[in-house]
């Protein structure tokens, strides 16, 4: 195990607790966020002495830019709240980590990030061919990059939303708001992180003055009392880290 690994085993954190500076010391030694900013790093430095950049890379980037964020809306609101994952055991785990977890206590940071095994290969399967059908397996690697630095633009977002803390710029105050609603109030909108446009194409986008009824289910995400008696496999789970 290495040091920011151990760093964060041996560490609680919640979010209501920590300081911007705190925060974003844990999320630079996160070794998720580690790993996606080597590997991007490696690509660039490596196409860099190549000599193959080129103007369409730079389409590529503002493709990927533009699609994740509705790649992000239907993983978010068709798998991660999915209600049939956790009826699988070869499932429920992963369910539990990466998104059951996160909304039982929507401030603990350990499981807010993403988990690496998921997300990672997400990130490729989602961005890569895209890349790869505009300029070959150039353009795949130009598509990761890209993809890998949305996604801890997200995640660093994604803890600021979280975080005891009162943006000061209107944007992530804005963002901050709505993804709040979307734990505290109604999970069954507001999908989006850094970006509401999916939802209100969608219609699953509102504000507090929408007057959207508190949901009972905000933060088990269905799998109650009556479910875990069905499918006790994340009911397990959970006693045993507690």
């Amino acid at each position: 195990m290495n040091s920011a690994s151990m760093f964060w085993a041996s560490k609680k954190y919640h979010l209501e607790d920590m300081s911007f500076s705190e925060l974003v010391k844990a999320y630079i030694q996160y070794p998720a966020i580690q790993v996606y900013f080597i590997i991007a790093l490696v690509a660039t430095i490596t196409i860099s002495m190549q000599g193959l950049w080129t103007l369409v890379h730079a389409l590529i980037a503002l493709v990927v830019a533009f699609i994740y964020p509705l790649i992000w809306y239907l993983l978010h609101r068709f798998v991660l709240h999915s209600r049939y994952l956790y009826r699988y055991p070869n499932f429920a785990k992963m369910w539990k980590r990466i998104h059951f977890d996160h909304h039982n206590d929507p401030n603990d940071l350990r499981v807010l990030f993403g988990a690496l095994h998921t997300t990672l290969p997400t990130v490729a399967i989602c961005t890569m061919p895209i890349g790869g059908l505009i300029d070959g397996w150039i353009g795949a690697i130009v598509a990761l990059v890209a993809g890998l630095i949305v996604t801890m633009f997200y995640e660093f977002c994604h803890c600021i939303q979280h975080l005891h803390y009162t943006p000061s710029i209107k944007f992530f105050k804005t963002i901050k708001r709505f993804h709040l609603l979307h734990h505290f109030r109604n999970e069954h909108g507001n999908y989006g992180i850094t970006n509401y446009f999916w939802d209100k194409l969608f219609r699953t986008y509102y504000d507090k003055d929408d007057k959207w009824e508190k949901s009972p289910t905000v933060f088990n995400l269905g799998y109650d009392d009556q479910q875990a008696e069905k499918y006790p496999w994340v009911a397990e789970l959970t006693k045993s880290t507690k």
